[in-house]
């Protein structure tokens, strides 16, 4: 019988594609949810939580995902991309299911930030998997693909609370999330094929190289480059979470009823769609290096127009490019990094980064929650979040230019070209 990877290669892409969009989905309603349901939260009497304990709750997820990013970034790079996206999202499934049945907000914070390990290891998997089994010139393209499912299960999150959460409750919403252990676990185990790149590795000589690899691109141009990615994450994530979570209550505080504050959300997370499939294709075109700080200065002019009032209809559309040019910039931001670094650490430093920016991700509910206990006004709050939009280009503009000897295409790295690429680039 032929090698499963090889007999699978020539639609491997479209497999990839198609799964890892519906696991992104999911990864993106179960940590967007949160933000629909945070003012029934704020409204349940038998647990009587206050914003800046909402907040804290919600920021129990990011820490997790922290955790997970970091970890499992790096494990994926020895054990391979496809056991490592079955495990998260099982991991991740049975923790919503968990959520939904929480008993107080102290076991529900706990489930939250299980929740959240699983969900910080899907993204540097998903990513190096679908930048991997890409063919040359689609690989922004399809990771954008892919990832815009994060705000297409936000979207989702949106509309399922518009007609389930008032009669059912924050309960059944957290339910939902546990749909992929009957979905997408047996369609992934059945269907979804290993990383043509890690397929051509030998198991153990790889893991010593990949961790020496790994030790030797943290210095020089590698190391700085991580760190402003890292910086960059950390104001992009901090906009996707605090926007995602916050959005409908500041609304709400700015004279919304329910309905309409969750509507911005999903217009929100509609505009991150179309940012995202847009400024990964133009990241293909022109550069990441040009599209992505110029994604985050859009972002920094419509985040700080939410600030004043604003006829209705001109409301949405600003929403709807903010979304575009946050959560949508994030996943552009994600192509960013997983195209500047070799293949041997793309995963590892995609979790790095990533797993640094979910300082961010904590800090947005954060923010978020103690700033309306404050009772400041929403407009501090959008013209905060301008200033981190700001600040992520700033960070991006910086990253210095990639050796000229470091391909962006999915190789076989044999021992003295995965010396060349990791010396090129420490350089």
């Amino acid at each position: 019988m032929a090698d499963r990877s090889t007999s699978d290669r020539g639609r491997s892409p479209l497999l990839v594609v198609g799964l890892c969009f519906f696991i992104i989905l999911f990864d993106g309603y179960d940590l967007i949810v949160y933000g629909s349901v945070v003012p029934e939260l704020l409204a349940y009497s038998e647990w009587a939580l206050t914003p800046a304990e909402i907040g804290l709750i919600g920021s129990y997820a990011l820490l997790g995902m922290l955790i997970g990013g970091v970890v499992v970034g790096t494990i994926t790079d020895l054990v391979g991309r496809r056991r490592t996206v079955i495990g998260c999202l099982t991991l991740f499934s049975a923790a919503m299911l968990a959520c939904a049945v929480a008993p107080n907000p102290e076991l529900f914070g706990v489930f939250r930030f299980i929740a959240g390990a699983g969900l910080g290891g899907i993204a540097p998997t998903v990513i190096a998997l679908t930048i991997e089994s890409a063919p040359a010139g689609r690989r922004n393209l399809n990771n954008a693909l892919v990832t815009s499912g994060y705000a297409v299960g936000g979207m989702t999150a949106a509309v399922l609370a518009l007609i389930f959460l008032e009669p059912l409750g924050f309960r059944f919403m957290f339910a939902i999330g546990a749909l992929p252990l009957v979905t997408l676990v047996p369609l992934a185990l059945w269907l979804l094929p290993e990383s043509p790149a890690f397929v051509r590795t030998d198991r153990t000589e790889a893991a010593r190289r990949r961790l020496a690899a790994l030790g030797r691109s943290m210095r020089g141009r590698a190391a700085v480059a991580l760190a402003l990615f890292a910086v960059a994450n950390f104001a992009g994530l901090l906009l996707s979470y605090g926007l995602n979570t916050w959005l409908p209550q500041l609304m709400r505080s700015a004279g919304y009823a329910l309905g309409p504050a969750l509507v911005f959300l999903l217009v929100l997370n509609l505009g991150a769609v179309v940012g995202a499939v847009v400024g990964s294709a133009l990241s293909d075109r022109l550069g990441p290096r040009f599209v992505t700080p110029a994604a985050f200065l859009v972002a920094t002019a419509s985040i700080f127009l939410l600030s004043v009032k604003l006829p209705i209809v001109v409301l949405y559309v600003v929403i709807f490019i903010a979304g575009a040019a946050t959560i949508g910039t994030q996943i552009v931001l994600f192509g960013h990094i997983a195209t500047h670094f070799a293949p041997n650490i793309r995963a590892t430093s995609i979790g790095l980064t990533s797993g640094f920016g979910r300082l961010g991700g904590m800090a947005g509910p954060l923010v978020g929650g103690y700033l309306a206990q404050a009772g400041i006004g929403f407009a501090v709050n959008f013209q905060i979040f301008a200033a981190v939009a700001l600040l992520g280009a700033v960070a991006v503009v910086l990253v210095p230019v990639r050796s000229r000897h470091v391909s962006s295409e999915v190789h076989e790295l044999t021992p003295r070209t995965e010396e060349r690429v990791v010396h090129d680039d420490a350089a």
